[in-house]
């Protein structure tokens, strides 16, 4: 009994009309989106509606699947589909078979909007744990994943698909086109190991630029630095609003500190138009598959080397080491044709199911240097406090590397002053 399934509305679609109108024009992109993914067609029953008050009838049908079913409707006067997609993994995990289905005719209809549902179907021997049970990729062999108890929102954004799910262990937590962002009670891990360790570095850091990051929480860590501005770049304009509204133990209200200046646009296109001038420039984007793909870029790093003050840096993250090592090391190889120094460092983050890898780029910085000493009076100097993982010590720990990630970016050794 055990199976996925999955509901799609789609509103406003921009598809041409015969695909909704049209039963074997229909059908036919059907079959052929759930046999490209690996689905097994045994039988189909397709239905035109007649022409009602002058409008075109719509079209409803079904695939019959070993692995279940998939199931169609559509109102053409509407410009409505829903969707159904239904597999059993009862011999193998056909999971990923339907999620690539249902995107791949989403995509197809071209809706202005859409409403998913993921519901996880029976166990083998009974009822199992309340919740919905997401699972994640880190490469094509392995995934990881948490149970939600509940669903908060749903919504297509002009850019991407929107969830807010909530857990026990995670609290309210963000996720973006299938990808898990950020969660309540975890977010620290990779926001204070983003934002501290370059920032503490700087001696004296005034100014900086967010790329992403519209979850407000790297924004809330880097102003517990002496910063006099900082602005915030980021595509989606929904995310920074359901991070408003509903993530505010992450962001703390950062967006409306009178320091902040946010920018609703392309990163890249202000990176490259801009005359700011920043200490610190933190690329806090989605993954490198993702539509933030350009701005991890030899070019892209390239241009924000042009927005650094001199003893300026950037900060990004380079994906796991472990699952990932050619985008880790393609990435470290790109930034070191930019800048001098390159300093890879390291963290267990929860929500991304892995050892992480970050760095800094500068042509003068170098943050492993310093003492824990050092570190430590910068912090009291600055008055930093609500730290849940960076601290004096974690600092340095956090550049001392496993030997495979070394040879994965030919880490510089730390000379402490």
């Amino acid at each position: 009994m055990q199976g996925l399934h999955l509901t799609a509305d789609l509103y406003d679609c921009a598809c041409d009309v015969s695909v909704m109108t049209d039963a074997e024009t229909l059908a036919a992109l059907c079959r052929t989106h759930t046999l490209d993914v690996g689905l097994t067609l045994v039988g189909e029953k397709w239905h035109t509606f007649p022409d009602y008050q002058g409008e075109p009838g719509g079209v409803t049908g079904m695939l019959l699947l070993a692995e279940s079913h998939l199931a169609i409707h559509t109102w053409p006067e509407r410009g409505g589909v829903t969707l159904d997609v239904y597999v059993c993994n009862f011999e193998g995990d056909n999971s990923s078979k339907a999620e690539r289905l249902m995107n791949e005719l989403e995509a197809a209809f071209k809706p202005a909007r859409s409403q998913r549902n993921r519901l996880l179907r029976g166990e083998a021997d009974g009822p199992g744990p309340e919740g919905e049970l997401l699972l994640e990729t880190l490469n094509e062999n392995s995934v990881y994943g948490f149970r939600f108890a509940r669903r908060l929102l749903t919504q297509q954004t002009k850019y991407q698909y929107l969830e807010l799910l909530e857990s026990p262990d995670m609290g309210k937590t963000l996720r973006l086109d299938g990808c898990l962002m950020t969660a309540e009670t975890e977010e620290f891990f990779y926001h204070e190991g983003l934002v501290h360790p370059a920032a503490i570095a700087l001696d004296a850091p005034r100014s900086a630029l967010i790329v992403g990051g519209g979850d407000g929480g790297a924004l809330e860590e880097l102003l517990k630095h002496p910063v006099e501005n900082v602005t915030l770049v980021d595509l989606d304009e929904d995310v920074i609003k359901v991070s408003r509204e509903h993530l505010q133990s992450i962001n703390k209200g950062a967006f409306d500190d009178p320091r902040v200046t946010v920018h609703i646009g392309d990163g890249a296109q202000f990176v490259a138009q801009t005359d700011q001038r920043f200490d610190l420039v933190l690329l806090d984007l989605t993954d490198p598959e993702t539509p933030a793909g350009p701005l991890y870029t030899e070019a892209f790093f390239q241009q924000c080397k042009g927005v650094l003050n001199p003893g300026g840096a950037i900060v990004l993250h380079l994906g796991t080491p472990f699952h990932e090592p050619g985008q880790v090391s393609d990435l470290a190889g790109s930034l070191r044709n930019v800048f001098e120094h390159v300093s890879a460092y390291g963290l267990h983050i929860p929500l991304y199911g892995s050892y992480w890898a970050l760095a800094v780029a500068s042509d003068t910085l170098q943050p492993a240097s310093l003492t824990p000493e050092q570190v430590q009076q910068r912090i009291d100097e600055r008055g930093i406090t609500d730290l849940q993982y960076y601290n004096d010590a974690v600092h340095g720990a956090l550049f001392a590397l496993p030997n495979y990630y070394r040879r994965l970016v030919d880490v510089e050794e730390a000379v402490h002053g």
